[in-house]
């Protein structure tokens, strides 16, 4: 893979800075309760057309994935809103309760991240479900009461209203111990005009998170496996923990111009999956933990997908001045007009709402002129 040079680079990471601004930050929905464990996010917002704008993410309350439905509801709702500019305000339009997901082989225990995205077939929501399936008998003496297993389903219609919960079709699961539970998709068409699918996976254990690939090539209708880790984890602040929740392809402006075309990919990454004790003689320091993860950046040749290199690689580069520090599930849109970054960020009262922040085209294309 060719490298940048430094002063693109830079200006990439300004970027990303600029669009994941943790001050200009505005609340776009709220959870369900101002509290610890209370968010509403992983999802994205799209433009079906012009001034037609689809929010969608899913309401989680309080709760535990890895020690069961007794401990909290947890992911209890995925939404849709629609509204007239990408930066809201936003009116619900359709939900859907772990109920409307379930199957009668396979109730869902709780609702994780999931995409709208516009297909060849019309509009498709992609959405993560832990359901009520037993883990393999090798490692069945490691599932926890009220525990299930994540994979990933498919809903299709060429309009929310026509989302059809009975045609749902799962994409993408996994029966082995390190990958077990898929989840939070990610989706954008590839260079030879296929769709990218991106999820999480962990193992059976809980002890790690990772970014996989799946991809449908341009006449096909399923998703293929690629990889299980497409980007390994890191070194430091995200060696527990390295998500991908978005590709950006930056607009061939400014020092970019001449450039083959390039992505950015924001990902969330954390030191451990349970929060650390810190020395009290030690600098203190947001770590990232499992559902309190903090925000990274990787860029790519588009031509060269999926190879990606780290941005941030010492250091985190997206971190709220509030609560944990938590700053996750960042995801894109460019308009006509600029781009809408819209993420959960941490509160004084360790809520997560959904906040977004527009960067217009005057600004940054400021950034891109080196």
């Amino acid at each position: 893979m060719s490298e940048l040079d430094l002063k693109v680079k830079n200006a990439l990471v300004k970027l990303a800075r600029a669009l994941v601004d943790q001050d200009k930050a505005k609340v776009l929905v709220k959870p369900q309760k101002n509290a610890d464990g209370f968010w509403f996010g992983s999802g994205n917002i799209i433009e079906i057309e012009p001034s037609n704008y689809l929010l969608c993410g899913r309401y989680r309350n309080h709760g535990d994935s890895r020690t069961g439905t007794s401990s909290g509801t947890r992911g209890l709702e995925f939404s849709i809103f629609q509204g007239s500019s990408p930066t809201g305000p936003f009116i619900k339009i359709r939900s859907f309760s772990k109920e409307d997901l379930s199957r009668p082989e396979s109730n869902v225990v709780s609702i994780e991240g999931g995409k709208l995205f516009l297909g060849a077939n019309g509009l498709e929501m992609i959405v993560s479900t832990e359901k009520a399936l037993k883990y393999p008998k090798l490692l069945s003496d490691f599932q926890k009461p009220g525990t299930g297993v994540w994979s990933i389903d498919l809903i299709s219609g060429e309009t929310v209203d026509e989302l059809n919960v009975s045609k749902m079709e799962e994409i993408q699961s996994s029966q082995d111990g390190a990958t077990l539970h898929i989840k939070d998709p990610v989706v954008f068409k590839t260079a030879n005009n296929g769709t990218a699918l991106v999820y999480c996976s962990h193992p059976f254990n809980w002890s790690s998170s990772n970014t996989g690939l799946a991809l449908r090539t341009e006449n096909s209708d399923s998703f293929e496996l690629y990889t299980h880790a497409f980007i390994e984890r890191g070194a430091s602040w995200d060696v527990a923990c390295t998500r991908v929740t978005d590709r950006l392809a930056v607009p061939r402006l400014g020092c970019l111009k001449d450039l083959p075309g390039l992505s950015l990919y924001f990902y969330d990454g954390a030191e451990c999956l349970r929060s650390l004790d810190e020395n009290v003689k030690a600098v203190s320091r947001p770590r990232g933990f499992s559902c309190e993860e903090l925000g990274g950046l990787a860029w790519g040749w588009d031509s060269e997908f999926p190879k990606i290199q780290r941005l941030s690689v010492d250091f985190p580069l997206f971190v709220s001045p509030e609560g944990t520090g938590c700053s996750r599930y960042v995801s894109t849109l460019v308009t006509k007009g600029g781009i809408m970054a819209s993420w959960q960020q941490s509160q004084p009262d360790l809520s997560q709402p959904l906040v977004g922040n527009f960067l217009d085209e005057k600004n940054y294309k400021g950034i891109l002129t080196i």
